[in-house]
């Protein structure tokens, strides 16, 4: 990853200067502006509340959190105690940096999207060493044991009285830690704490967490990832393996339906408009992952044929059909469930919610293991299911290809000028 890292921080912000954000400080070094207090309170709750009921929780919390923070000297200090420092603002795809100084017997962390958290530890705790105090701070601690990220990849913090700096990059739920220098966590997926098996918000806060002894905060700073750098994080990121299987040029290695598909002047591959059919690989696959991106227009429709026969409409004579959709179109508002984005056609519903707006570029990894699928969708997981457990069909209607263990892949086109391009596959063993 730390390859990948530099790719993406050197050679691809060369190529996209153009379209990068600025940092923005997140603390002025004065005072309290453009934070609120809000204390470990589930955001699905916190939201389903009035808007009145909302602003006096946040007024409530907010004045406790001024009882307890303070700032000295250009930082931020907190008690130990009080409602957690919260931004007003939200982040969805991001670059943090700040630094922090505790003391003997603190424990505290970053909420990421509102979410526990990256872990902050008194690393010397013994009686915190069955909590994972002793393997280092920098880890996403609410993940599940045994999950990546859950512990620390290094221990890396710094004696007390000094400062410690954090590095955070989080696209969708992918998240990268870096304490000192040092790479903590590796590109995982950030767990939701509040929903378990459900993706992060696609939006949150940035909290502080106040927790059992004094710390200091400063230079926090943010930065938000435009589309062309959170796509290139997410492709940069444990590529090993993937091999390219469109040129950008021509349809060489492709069958089927080429005639109704266009390699366009930009080195996209795309479906015509009132034209369709599927556009498969000259290759079959078993057991594979495809990473791609794909562009919607408004109503666009397309899907994944995975698996498929040569012959066949890929919802039900492949393995299945993952859904390319624009799932806020008001054409589409009355669909069933398992008609949606990433859904496994007709079979199984995906998470709704995570993707681009229509016009940009979307990112998705597709893993095809015997007879399980899982869908990431610009860094979220937003479909992980077994076909050979479902036995509920949308309509009632059969799917005699799920049971297929190998075949193409491909496209399925509904006459929609959806494009995709940077499609790659890696064979897994």
């Amino acid at each position: 990853m730390a390859l990948c890292l530099a790719a993406f921080t050197t050679s691809y912000a060369q190529d996209a200067t153009d379209t990068q954000s600025e940092w923005t400080k997140l603390f002025n070094g004065e005072d309290l502006t453009g934070w609120h207090g809000q204390p470990h309170f589930d955001p699905y709750k916190l939201a389903e509340l009035s808007e009145e009921e909302r602003a006096s929780k946040i007024e409530e919390w907010t004045a406790d959190a001024k009882s307890h923070w303070s700032v000295e000297n250009g930082e931020l200090v907190n008690d130990g105690h009080g409602a957690y420092l919260t931004t007003d603002e939200t982040y969805s795809d991001y670059e943090l940096k700040l630094e922090y100084r505790t003391v003997a017997k603190a424990d505290s962390g970053i909420y990421l999207k509102g979410t526990p958290q990256v872990q902050i530890w008194d690393t010397t705790d013994e009686g915190k060493f069955n909590l994972g105090a002793n393997l280092g701070s920098g880890a996403l601690w609410n993940n599940s044991p045994g999950a990546a990220g859950k512990d620390p990849l290094v221990l890396a913090d710094k004696p007390f009285g000094e400062w410690n700096t954090v590095h955070i990059i989080q696209v969708g739920s992918r998240t990268s830690v870096w304490l000192n220098g040092k790479q903590t966590v590796d590109h995982a997926i950030m767990e939701n704490y509040w929903r378990r098996g459900e993706p992060l918000p696609a939006s949150g806060p940035i909290q502080l967490q106040t927790h059992g002894g004094e710390i200091r905060w400063r230079n926090l700073a943010v930065r938000p990832l435009g589309t062309e750098e959170a796509n290139a994080f997410l492709a940069e990121s444990h590529n090993d393996g993937f091999v390219s299987v469109f040129d950008g040029k021509t349809l060489d290695g492709w069958i089927g339906a080429v005639d109704d598909y266009e390699v366009t002047e930009a080195g996209t591959i795309q479906c015509q408009k009132g034209r369709g059919g599927n556009l498969l690989t000259e290759k079959e696959y078993s057991d594979f992952a495809v990473r791609l991106m794909f562009r919607l227009p408004a109503r666009g429709n397309n899907g994944l044929a995975i698996r498929a026969p040569k012959q066949g409409n890929p919802a039900y004579a492949a393995m299945t059909e993952l859904q390319v959709l624009d799932n806020d179109h008001p054409a589409y508002a009355k669909l069933d469930e398992r008609q949606y984005h990433g859904s496994a056609y007709g079979m199984a519903a995906a998470k709704r919610g995570y993707l681009r707006p229509v016009g940009e570029w979307n990112f998705q990894q597709v893993t095809v293991i015997g007879p399980t699928i899982r869908v990431e969708l610009n860094g979220n997981v937003i479909l992980d299911t077994d076909v050979s457990k479902i036995d509920d069909y949308m309509a009632d209607s059969a799917h005699p290809g799920k049971t297929r263990t190998s075949g193409h892949f491909g496209f399925a086109g509904h006459s929609d000028p959806v494009e995709f391009k940077a499609i790659s596959i890696r064979e897994e063993k």
